[in-house]
């Protein structure tokens, strides 16, 4: 069989791994919502208490950072939809859990499975998608499929609002996450098409004719790296790999306070569930739809510039948050923060992308992914902490502007432009291990 890249090309595994990731983000915008609102009354969380709520966002964080790195490796050993449909059997218990857990110890429980089912499961869109494009098409194809991602999550969030407000909470997220994981694994099990055999193809074409296979300026390693040298040259011996890396790392934290900071702040202000809803929807939507736009975009003007505007786009819509009052001006710092999102989310991945070579790319977009998803746990820890020492909730909002500043500024001095029409083989550029 002849593995032809494209999107085009391969439409139906392309539709088959965006059906899978939006059913991903239907899954974890379950608990966008509603959960962090009912923490004191349902779950008994001492009141007040900031870096209690935010500790199952870091126990997800811990855990889906650490199934990045083991799902890239695996997927390469045993294929895409095996480790894809793994990561959906570990999910069947959280609607289970959520229905009728006595205390928030459980809550932590079910994000340890979440952690590990978004590790498995949305890693593998990634993987997948990267293994059947061509590099010119990874801005847009990674765009699209982090829009039918968090499309999801900004649409379960709305929706738990409403059904909570409406019905019983916890009986409301149990039948919307039973249904959304009975749906997503049948799915994975009927119609998702292995990919792996496509990303050996283009590993082959390249040792064929390295000069000539392709205009990536791939990052120089042994021919069959060790996990040990995969990381080491993604996190530190590497400069450009290093720069996306922790970038990676500061941009969730503008989610985790999206998640957890941005519920108990407006909850604080008297805003209903259906207000929070809309507010962190709209953060969603808009981080989720821009990205049909923002990921192409970067395919036509590369990958540096739409990324460092999009962490200060961050920067300006987080720092803005507490300074203002209102539903209206709370949905516009949160669509500016959105846009940020859009700009940067899609373009890291391009970029890590752009420069691991296909033999090993599972395993270095899992290494990405692993710094990208620890930062949920760095920043929830770090946000928790400085919120219930200052006695300010709004500190933890000027902690992640500043944050999402620094990381654009170390982007401006440390990357160097991934994008194959763009990028300059230049000597230095890239370091062999």
């Amino acid at each position: 069989m002849t593995y032809v890249p494209g999107i085009r090309e391969n439409l139906r595994p392309f539709f088959e791994q965006l059906l899978q990731v939006f059913f991903v983000g239907l899954t974890i915008g379950l608990q966008r919502t509603v959960i962090p609102v009912l923490a004191e009354t349902e779950f008994g969380v001492v009141k007040g208490s900031v870096t209690a709520i935010f500790g199952f966002v870091v126990s997800f964080g811990l855990v889906k950072g650490a199934m990045n790195l083991v799902s890239g490796r695996i997927s390469e050993r045993v294929g895409r939809r095996r480790v894809l449909i793994w990561g959906w059997l570990v999910a069947l218990p959280i609607p289970v859990i959520i229905l009728v857990a006595p205390s928030w110890g459980w809550i932590i429980a079910a994000n340890v499975l979440l952690g590990i089912n978004q590790g498995f499961c949305w890693s593998m869109t990634v993987t997948a998608k990267m293994d059947i494009i061509k590099p010119s098409e990874r801005g847009l194809a990674t765009g699209i499929n982090e829009f039918a991602g968090y499309g999801g999550v900004a649409l379960a969030g709305l929706v738990t609002g409403y059904l909570a407000s409406a019905f019983d909470p916890r009986t409301s997220l149990f039948v919307f996450g039973a249904a959304v994981i009975a749906m997503a694994l049948a799915a994975a099990v009927l119609s998702f098409t292995e990919t792996l055999p496509y990303a050996r193809a283009e590993a082959a074409r390249h040792a064929a004719n390295p000069a000539g296979a392709s205009a990536a300026r791939y990052v120089k390693a042994p021919e069959n790296p060790t996990t040990g040298q995969i990381i080491a040259l993604v996190t530190w011996q590497d400069r450009s790999f290093m720069a996306l890396a922790q970038a990676g790392c500061v941009e969730k934290f503008v989610d985790a306070l999206m998640w957890v900071l941005v519920p108990v702040f407006l909850a604080a202000k008297g805003a209903s569930l259906i207000e929070i809803g809309w507010v962190t929807g709209i953060y969603g939507f808009v981080w989720g739809g821009c990205q049909l736009w923002t990921g192409a975009l970067s395919d036509r003007l590369g990958r540096k510039w739409p990324t460092v505007a999009g962490f200060l786009a961050c920067a300006a819509g987080v720092g803005a948050f507490p300074m203002v009052d209102g539903q209206i001006a709370w949905s516009v710092c949160a669509a500016v923060a959105g846009l940020g999102m859009a700009l940067l989310y899609p373009t890291l991945i391009a970029a890590m992308g752009d420069i691991a070579h296909p033999s090993w790319r599972g395993s270095a977009l899992g290494v990405y992914r692993f710094w990208r998803d620890l930062g949920y746990a760095i920043g929830a820890l770090a946000m928790g902490l400085i919120a219930d020492a200052s006695g300010s909730v709004e500190m933890g909002f000027w902690f992640t502007a500043v944050a999402m500043a620094a990381s654009g500024l170390w982007l401006v001095l440390g990357l160097t432009e991934t994008h194959p029409p763009r990028a300059k083989a230049q000597p230095g550029d890239v370091q062999r291990l």
